[in-house]
């Protein structure tokens, strides 16, 4: 059963520092690198809704996440658009590196 906080409500500062850590510390150390990396490259920079997609899409296992973003597999049939969007900035962020 996945976690899921409010982080809106929260001033931006607090919600990117409270995002960082969940994208460094999932479990799963490939998923830290992709998203630890991603977030500390774009983070800043990723609008309010951004940041929802992304605390979305971290709210998946990892295992699901990580084959997604690899591309062994399709999206979920129950993701979003704006989580669709936000895992294809992912990918080429990664591919960029």
């Amino acid at each position: 059963m996945a976690i899921e906080e409010d982080n809106t409500v929260l001033d931006r500062p607090t919600r990117l520092k409270r995002i960082r850590m969940r994208a460094w510390r999932r479990g799963m150390k490939e998923m830290d690198l992709v998203l630890g990396g991603f977030f500390d490259a774009q983070g800043a920079s990723l609008t309010d809704d951004e940041l929802d997609a992304l605390e979305t899409v971290m709210n998946r296992q990892d295992q699901q996440l990580f084959l997604w973003v690899t591309g062994a597999s399709d999206a979920p049939e129950d993701s979003s658009d704006s989580e669709r969007e936000l895992v294809k900035c992912v990918v080429e962020f990664c591919n960029d590196i």
